[in-house]
């Protein structure tokens, strides 16, 4: 019998765990290790951060939907991981030994890298997990009271700008329901080179459809943008030339600011000798299995992907939904594979898709591959968009509640995009 690990209780090791126990059955045991007992469906927090979802809307508690599936689970941080002896050491003391680790734990949010970050020890909000956005939202129910002017954006080293878009738009679409918008000056900071870059060298007509979207919505940007730090009311960033020089300094009063941090790796996987990047990210073939630790595997945000082109702001790749639901599927089949003395031959596909919300539309977009010259490079807003996230959302939940193993995103994300295509044509 295999003992499979899975490090991470997101959007990539939920479904880890239930693809490799639908795939292995009850021959094999599968364990989820995670801080939390409850999953939660990052993709919403935009909203939940205006006050449109509630923290129980977008939770799950974990432990009885895994144990009905016959997947054991432990809340509690991993302390260490012992990768030549297969083994984990958790926060409480507790020793685990495996014979394959995957490894889903998403990044951990480095505000450190700009001096006055971050919703905890720093005066700017976050979003990236319900923590940050229900902190967020407080504060922004404060600000409602004495509305001023507003940052969003990216900070240098950012690598998912998705968010950062949908934020300022959902933002910018309840204040205009409040009547408040005209008090609200919205400014969007950002490390990508232009607007619509979102860490792709853009998607379509991503570029110029967003400009015009920032302009109708009165959302003045700063590109190629810097931030070297944040006071309690004031945000410091070097705008560059596409060469690197300094082309003008900013200083941006605000009353209300949400920047994206910089990502790296969580600290007990950075710490493995040869596991990781300079970053913390794990390296992996192509089968999504570490390029020194054969029986350990990973997808998701932790994993680590080449800058898609150099920019004069560092700019990361993005690691969208479907990009890591074809990352767990190969890990799952790869396992299976090793255990039944086969060679590994299932990949994910590096392929990028997403759907962003802007408060009463939303904006779809496709590049497959995610680096380019492409196959397909599409990028489209609309009504649907909106809709089909809300959709998603509420499917998704519905997955982990019923511990389905049905690949989402290529059943009917997939489905959804090529439905509007054709009816385009």
């Amino acid at each position: 019998m295999a003992n499979i690990i899975v490090i991470g209780a997101g959007i990539g090791g939920v479904p880890a765990a239930y693809e490799l126990q639908a795939k292995l059955g009850k021959s094999h045991h599968v364990t989820v290790v995670s801080a939390n007992e409850y999953f939660q469906f990052i993709p919403s927090n935009p909203w939940l951060a205006v006050g449109k979802r509630v923290r129980d809307e977008i939770t799950v508690e974990l432990r009885p939907h895994l144990e009905k599936k016959g997947i054991a689970f432990i809340a509690q941080p991993v302390e260490s991981i012992l990768a030549d002896e297969n083994r984990l050491t958790l926060a409480d003391g507790t020793a685990l030994d495996y014979d394959y680790l995957v490894i889903t734990t998403g990044p951990r949010l480095a505000f450190e890298e700009v001096a006055g970050s971050g919703p905890v020890s720093g005066f700017t909000h976050s979003i990236c997990t319900i923590d940050h956005a229900e902190r967020a939202f407080s504060a922004y129910e404060n600000f409602l009271l004495d509305p001023g002017p507003v940052v969003v954006g990216a900070m240098p080293g950012a690598s998912c700008f998705g968010p950062a878009y949908e934020f300022a738009f959902i933002l910018d679409a309840d204040l205009r329901k409040r009547k408040l918008r005209h008090k609200v000056p919205i400014t969007y900071v950002t490390s990508e080179p232009y607007v619509g870059h979102l860490g792709l060298g853009g998607v379509g007509d991503s570029k110029s459809m967003l400009e015009s979207e920032f302009r109708n919505h009165d959302i003045k940007w700063i590109t190629n943008a810097k931030t070297t730090r944040v006071e309690a009311d004031k945000l410091f960033t070097t705008e560059l030339d596409g060469l690197g020089n300094v082309l003008r300094e900013h200083e941006l009063p605000f009353r209300f600011a949400m920047m994206l941090p910089a990502f790296k790796g969580v600290d007990p996987v950075a710490a493995v000798a040869g596991l990781c990047n300079p970053r913390g990210f794990v390296l992996i073939d192509e089968y999504q299995r570490s390029k020194k630790y054969r029986n350990i595997f990973s997808a998701g945000v932790c994993v680590a992907i080449p800058p898609v082109e150099v920019t004069p702001v560092p700019t990361g790749a993005p690691k969208t939904g479907y990009m890591i639901e074809t990352m767990v599927t190969a890990i799952v089949e790869n396992i299976a594979a090793d255990i039944e003395g086969r060679a590994a031959s299932a990949k994910g596909t590096w392929n990028a898709i997403c759907l962003a919300d802007m408060g009463d539309t939303g904006a779809a977009f496709v590049a497959l591959p995610q680096l380019p010259p492409r196959n397909v490079n599409w990028f489209k807003k609309g009504k649907w968009v909106h809709l089909a996230k809300i959709a998603f959302e509420k499917y998704f939940l519905h997955k982990v509640r019923t511990g389905s193993s049905e690949p989402v995103y290529e059943k009917y994300v997939l489905k959804a995009l090529g439905i509007f295509r054709l009816e385009e044509k």
